[in-house]
């Protein structure tokens, strides 16, 4: 037993062993200390990964060597692709999990890991080196002498254990300092069942680091043998159902489970309405902000006060529980007000609730603090992953996590930072627009944030990321090798459908079935893969030549859809690296860190005051960052030379 680390990974959540899982596979002797290590990754709200943008990031996260997309298909029990009636850009896979399996796998996986450790303790203090506070007890922005600066050498704990290590990485999710609200009653805990955090946040305060509180939810979780289902409409997986994972060692979902439209009323507001006089929220005792793009029911009712109904979603938690989650329907008002409100609901009229649904509130540290590594600014080795940024969500989690775990080992390693552009990933999106923007309330990730969507699909982020995962050695040579085999496969069909031509007789029922008008000379296949509704495999189906040589190279489903996609959207795709390939000039001229902002006169005041604090790192960071302006960007460029 040691007492050495080369990282320490602080907090079990997603970000938690997702980062504690990277820093292992390349290298690094690691230890992930845990609150419970029977709760690993759990799905503390809707039991889910995936959906709109969050899918993508979790395809990232797999292309990348992370774990959360091959856990994920482990423990499906309902897929579906959602949008796929837009255009692939949007696309984007969700998938109902089994809770309790989900985190069973996530600690197997875990405790098979060479070179991670597990240690069950709550960490109280951070332990750093070079503490010089002023007489206020704060420690002063850091110089460019990191001889100097502040470092983190590892964590004391509650059972009074002293960890010591060369990097830490805090994800600490929703306990630090947590309090949850059910009426005007509260709590102190992490979230139900579980203890709060206390100590790191005032060890960090003393270092100097800004805190401030934001505010979650969830709802009651319903007894399934109290629910008429009958009265129920049911949602039904893909007939066809995909996965996350990249790899071939996963499996579609077989079998799936339904989930449940449900819908609330005007009788089911009016009992919610009565207990608004002793809602947490309304009468002022949570403070923290929460999330706009998952309010709670009574929030739905005050900023929609005039809808007569909301759609909610009935989701089973596993395949051995009759544990449901009722999606859209979390809130902190009483106990009692929940359950009348629940039992006005069609199909509900009798149900028993194993828990009543809560609100909590937690510590969160503003991301601007931290470097694009997610190392902190003000203390060296210490890095920040998951919901203490301030987002909210698992696969945003995960995807911090993930990044911490890679930087904090090339850094001991002596190896350049891993950053991925705006243009490269979900991930750079999200990381970027923490560390650059800040955020004023939970973030969470939407297509609409990306502005190189078209390039960051669910369906390329393997072409986009395994090869520089593979290069930092995260990604081994077999996930390389079956990327190589994939990008190698949708050329030849490309190739291939360039230059073969197709009679108007040999085509034309095709295309009359799917709404297309028949050729009057012949054509090639390529032309006609750009033709909605027109896809690769209903040409093979009317055309053998292409149908024997598909089943000849044998093409995966992945790489002909790869191959559909970039025919159907070429032109937009070119247009869309034009424009980053533009933008990324900005990226490349850095800024010297510590640079004098208020040396430069020609800036605004509140540009001067922004730049200092957030320190970015390049024109194209500072471009991004709100109350610097296009002027100020100018005055930047001269002075650093365009």
């Amino acid at each position: 037993m040691r007492t050495e680390y080369d990282i320490i990974v602080v907090g079990g959540g997603h970000a938690g062993c997702e980062a504690a899982a990277a820093a292992a596979n390349l290298g690094s002797r690691t230890l992930l200390i845990s609150m419970d290590m029977s709760k690993f990754a759990s799905m503390s709200c809707n039991p889910a990964v995936g959906g709109v943008a969050k899918g993508q990031i979790v395809r990232e996260i797999d292309a990348l060597g992370g774990q959360m997309g091959r856990i994920t298909d482990l423990t499906t029990i309902q897929f579906r692709m959602l949008n796929r009636s837009k255009g692939a850009a949007m696309w984007s896979p969700r998938a109902q999990c089994d809770k309790a399996e989900f985190s069973a796998e996530w600690r197997r996986t875990l405790e098979n890991t060479w070179r991670l450790y597990l240690w069950q303790d709550s960490v109280t203090e951070m332990i750093f080196e070079n503490e010089c506070t002023d007489s206020e007890g704060v420690t002063p922005t850091p110089t460019n002498d990191t001889t100097a600066r502040p470092r983190v050498v590892g964590v004391r704990t509650q059972m009074g254990v002293e960890f010591r290590a060369r990097a830490v990485v805090l994800t600490a999710g929703t306990f630090l300092e947590g309090v949850m609200h059910c009426g005007l009653n509260r709590a102190e805990g992490g979230r139900a069942g579980d203890a709060a955090s206390y100590g790191v946040t005032a060890s960090l305060v003393k270092m100097g680091f800004e805190v401030d509180r934001m505010k979650t939810g969830t709802p009651a979780r319903l007894d399934a043998r109290t629910i008429d289902f009958d009265a129920l409409e049911p949602q039904y997986g893909d007939t066809e159902p995909s996965k996350f994972s990249f790899m071939p060692d996963t499996e579609p979902v077989k079998n799936q489970l339904p989930c449940f439209l449900v819908y609330t009323s005007t009788e089911v507001h009016d009992e919610l309405r009565k207990g608004f006089d002793h809602s947490p929220m309304f009468t002022g005792v949570i403070q923290g902000r929460g999330p706009r793009y998952c309010p709670s029911i009574e929030d739905k009712l005050r900023t929609f006060a005039d809808k007569e109904q909301h759609q909610l979603f009935l989701e089973p938690e596993g395949r051995g529980t009759n544990e449901y989650y009722l999606n859209g329907f979390s809130s902190s008002l009483p106990f009692e007000v929940q359950v009348a409100a629940l039992q006005k609901i069609k199909g509900l009229e009798d149900v028993h609730i194993y828990r009543a649904g809560y609100a909590i509130e937690y510590d969160y540290f503003p991301p601007t603090q931290l470097h694009h590594t997610l190392e902190t600014k003000l203390v060296d080795n210490l890095y920040f992953a998951g919901q203490i940024n301030g987002t909210t969500g698992y696969e945003e989690a995960a995807a911090q996590g993930l990044m911490a775990g890679i930087n904090a080992h090339l850094k001991l390693t002596g190896r350049d930072p891993f950053v991925l552009r705006r243009d490269e990933a979900y991930i750079g999106v999200l990381i970027d627009d923490l560390v650059t923007k800040g955020v004023d309330e939970p973030y969470r990730m939407f297509t609409s944030r990306a502005e190189h969507r078209i390039l960051l699909r669910q369906d390329n982020a393997d072409l986009r990321l395994t090869p520089r995962a593979f290069e930092i050695g995260l990604a081994t040579a077999k996930r390389m090798d079956i990327c190589e085999q994939k990008k190698s496969q949708v050329e030849s069909l490309i190739s291939y459908l360039r230059g073969r031509s197709i009679t108007p007789s040999e085509i034309q029922d095709y295309l009359i079935s799917v709404d297309q008008t028949p050729l009057t000379q012949g054509r090639k296949l390529f032309d006609l893969v750009l033709r909605n509704n027109v896809t690769i495999r209903g040409l093979a189906d009317h055309f053998p030549k292409l149908a024997r040589y598909i089943k000849r190279e044998g093409f995966t489903a992945e790489a002909i859809e790869e191959a559909e996609i970039q025919i159907k959207y070429r032109g937009y795709i070119e247009r869309e690296q034009y424009i980053a390939d533009k933008l990324r000039r900005l990226e490349n001229i850095a800024i010297p860190d510590g640079f004098d902002y208020h040396s430069l006169q020609s800036l605004t005041i509140e540009a001067r005051q922004k730049l200092t604090k957030i320190r970015p790192a390049t024109i194209g960071q500072a471009s991004r960052i709100s109350g610097v302006s296009p002027a100020d960007i100018n005055v930047l460029l001269v002075y650093f030379g365009r």
